[in-house]
């Protein structure tokens, strides 16, 4: 799959952008657990353009996550263009790697951000989400692409149409998370329509699906059911980075690959920290890597203390001891993902 100049191989798996979850350190570690491509968190157009410190910060990569994208929101059509025009350059504004793409979001259905019509909120205006990527492509130098939903509601799901007009204002990748602003993250992501947008004769950009791909089997049926040219792992990926391992495994055997023992899982938990303290520091590198330290060893009996311990601790040291203690007790089980 080729999204400009830029060749991520055939049947590529990708991280999803999410808010708190997508920092560097998650991006470093799922790239080496095997992702193709990892992208930012969300990037407020209207936090940059007001020289924004944590804005700002989102944007710097480094060369051992690339190829990354830098992903954009919000409503306001200059406002975009210019935190377009900044995340083109982000290596020249904030060092590192800068962005290999830029994405737009107009997916993400939390409140705050589509309530005031920026991510999916922007399903509703259909006209104005193309005239600010038709904006933002004409802004930059470097490839965008676009992440979407299928519509705001049951009642308006527009993305067969929507997607030949985003790719005729020059968008070089189009991912389609398969569920409505409305639904949020409930029910199941339904792929029909993804896959009708990759059949559609018009279409030639890369499609990407997005939405309750978990493993082997799921990332299969996505490339042999539905046609797509990649696949993007999001809330699955929480304490799990070798997820995309696993998926690449059974897509190149058919087979699943063998679950991760407790010695592997405490090595990559080390591995997630010591990045996280790295590039945050105490408490901040600790405190922002709970949401991943209270997945990593899901399926542990008698683990619920432990669990508690791990993730109210802001202590480096206690924290490496309780890893300590979890390969020491469970050395012997297998876990289940």
């Amino acid at each position: 799959m080729k999204i400009g100049s830029l060749d991520l191989g055939e049947r590529p798996v990708l991280l999803a952008p999410m808010e708190d979850v997508t920092d560097a350190s998650f991006r470093i570690l799922c790239r080496e657990q095997g992702a193709d491509m990892v992208y930012t968190e969300f990037v407020p157009s209207d936090g940059l353009i007001r020289d924004a410190q944590k804005a700002l910060a989102k944007m710097r990569t480094l060369e051992e996550e690339a190829p990354v994208g830098i992903q954009i929101y919000g409503h306001i059509p200059e406002s975009m263009v210019d935190a377009a025009r900044m995340a083109d350059r982000a290596a020249e504004l904030v060092g590192g790697h800068g962005a290999d793409l830029i994405d737009i979001n107009f997916g993400c259905p939390v409140s705050k951000i589509a309530g005031r019509g920026a991510g999916s909120g922007m399903m509703r205006y259909p006209d104005k989400m193309v005239a600010i990527t038709k904006a933002v492509v004409e802004a930059v130098k470097k490839p965008v692409t676009v992440k979407t939903r299928l519509g705001w509601d049951e009642g308006s799901k527009i993305i067969v149409e929507l997607a030949e007009r985003l790719q005729d204002v020059g968008i070089q990748a189009l991912t389609i998370h398969g569920r409505t602003r409305c639904q949020m993250y409930k029910g199941s992501a339904d792929w029909t329509l993804i896959g009708e947008v990759r059949r559609n004769p018009r279409m030639h950009i890369p499609i990407i699906g997005n939405g309750d791909i978990t493993d082997g089997p799921s990332a299969a049926q996505a490339f042999e059911r539905y046609g797509v040219d990649g696949i993007m792992i999001g809330r699955a990926s929480f304490g799990h980075p070798w997820i995309f391992r696993e998926i690449k495994h059974y897509l190149s055997t058919g087979e699943q690959m063998p679950e991760l023992d407790v010695r592997e899982k405490v090595a990559l938990a080390r591995r997630h920290l010591d990045l996280s303290l790295q590039f945050k520091g105490e408490p901040r590198g600790i405190f922002e890597m709970r949401r991943h330290l209270s997945c990593y060893f899901k399926g542990l009996p008698d683990f619920k203390e432990t669990r508690m311990r791990m993730v109210t601790t802001l202590d480096r040291e206690e924290l490496y001891s309780i890893l300590d203690s979890i390969e020491e007790r469970y050395a012997s089980l297998p876990t289940s993902s």
